[in-house]
């Protein structure tokens, strides 16, 4: 039906409407409008959503059992920990006794009493920028434990160059590698290049606590004599095997030697109680289902803090449990193109970088310093910043420290690569994702009807060289 012109007006032959003289609008207001409208409404925002590409990246094994045991190949070359200290004061710096068991040679020693003497014969030494430790071929007299400070290893190059082939930083060791060695000499030079803080031990203080402790002394000459085994590149039993030869020599036998004691990873979980009253879930479900939109944001929030265990948990988290030999330091600060092709070379098949926005950031700065453009990789339909064609993903679960710095890590992924895989289970009673399910907890007297949610998960390192971490990323810009 057609509204009448004397009704709906016309712009030619009417003046628009003008408010009355005393102010009263002459048609209805928009607020009033609205209780007959039905407004077009978002589901609720949430702005601590991420895009989670560790948890999108890894290749997730189902464990049936809740425990998943990586075995191993016998391992002869034990890896290299960190010690750490306790500081009261600017002189008033002490060695941690149990971290001293991070030490190779010290590895598996459980006497504590031993121990803490050990740590109470370290003394404190102030180095200055530029000083000079220890020459390459002058005698091992003295081991270091290094407290603050940063600290380069050098060697004379074929062409007498100084050649730089790696950095000494904080919670590192030199000169334990010299135990069991008749007449050890320093294999490289090193030197400060900031001011820094050691501990230091003189040999002869060690020999004297061999001559006077007899389970010390038993558990140092072990380890020597583990060290002088046959062992491949990578520290495990050497397996012998005779090749080029011709006629038909007598071929020596051996087998592959395993782990005794193989590391074995329980899943983890997070949980929380999603509480909803029987009102709001009875009530107020149109247009969209109060329980459902609780219960999505909820498992969100879950899944961000899945992520950041995965990164930072102390018992599998991936900066706490990279091996201590796949860890490098930036050499100047920064992280630049150098630093992040020596991370990469340290492992074949990386497949990813794991970075903060602000690392990514300042690598980028490294780049444009030097007039290189970092390029691209196509990930399920995302471009993607990438170094060397290995995608660099942003991961804000990776802490910056109170010094400004960040980390860098760098993941072979998948058991077919010996990698990093993700663990969780799945077919969980009530299951509401892989791996996570809602169970109904029943409704209380204050008619709140409770929901657990639970999400299990865990990550594994099948190998040490799977993950490696570029330490000390400075993410400030230098002043120019």
């Amino acid at each position: 039906m057609s509204v009448p012109d004397s009704v709906t007006g016309s712009a030619t032959d009417e003046p628009a409407l003008e408010p009355s003289a005393d102010g009263a609008p002459t048609s209805l207001g928009t607020q009033a409008a609205r209780q007959l409208a039905t407004t077009t409404k978002s589901e609720p925002q949430m702005q601590a959503i991420t895009s989670r590409w560790l948890l999108k990246s890894l290749p997730w094994v189902d464990v049936k059992g809740g425990t998943y045991r990586v075995n191993r190949r016998l391992q002869l070359r034990v890896g290299r920990g960190r010690v750490e200290f306790e500081q009261n004061g600017a002189d008033d710096i002490r060695v941690i006794p149990r971290t001293l068991t991070e030490l190779p040679a010290l590895r598996g020693y459980d006497d504590g009493e031993v121990l803490k003497e050990i740590a109470g014969r370290f003394r404190v030494r102030e180095v200055r920028a530029g000083q000079v430790l220890f020459e390459a071929g002058e005698p091992a007299t003295e081991a270091y434990l290094v407290v603050h400070g940063r600290f380069a290893r050098y060697t004379a190059g074929k062409y007498g160059e100084e050649e730089v082939i790696g950095v000494v930083t904080d919670g590192d060791q030199m000169g334990d590698e010299a135990l069991g060695r008749p007449a050890p000499l320093w294999q490289s030079s090193v030197r400060a290049e900031t001011a820094g803080v050691l501990m230091v031990l003189p040999w002869d203080v060690l020999r004297e606590f061999t001559d006077r402790v007899p389970s010390l002394a038993a558990h140092l000459t072990a380890y020597a004599e583990r060290q002088q085994r046959p062992v491949n590149r990578k520290g495990e039993a050497e397996v012998p095997v005779r090749a080029g030869h011709v006629g038909e020599p007598t071929l020596s036998g051996g087998f592959v030697d395993y782990d005794l004691a193989p590391r074995e990873y329980e899943l983890s979980l997070t949980q929380t109680v999603l509480r909803v009253h029987s009102r709001v879930a009875d009530l107020y479900n149109e247009p969209m289902d109060q329980t459902q939109q609780q219960l999505r944001l909820t498992v969100e929030e879950i899944r961000e803090r899945q992520e950041w265990e995965l990164v930072n948990n102390r018992e599998f988290g991936l900066l706490h449990n990279a091996d201590y030999g796949q860890r490098i330091s930036t050499y100047s600060g920064p992280p630049t193109p150098d630093d992040m092709d020596e991370l990469l070379s340290m492992r074949r098949k990386t497949r990813l970088f794991l970075a903060h926005p602000k690392a990514i950031a300042a690598f980028f700065r490294q780049c444009n310093k030097r007039g290189l453009v970092p390029g691209t990789a196509n990930v399920d339909g995302h471009e993607v910043p990438a170094w060397r064609g290995v995608p660099i993903f942003p991961c804000g679960k990776i802490p910056i420290s109170e010094t400004h710095t960040s980390s860098i890590i760098a993941l072979r992924t998948g058991e077919a690569d010996q990698g990093v895989v993700g663990l969780y289970q799945t077919g969980l009673p009530e299951e509401f994702q892989p791996g996570l399910n809602v169970r109904f907890m029943g409704i209380d007297q204050a008619a709140v009807i409770k929901y657990l949610v639970t999400a299990y998960y865990s990550l594994a390192i099948l190998v040490p060289d799977a993950a490696g971490v570029l330490e000390n990323v400075q993410i400030g810009r230098n002043a120019d």
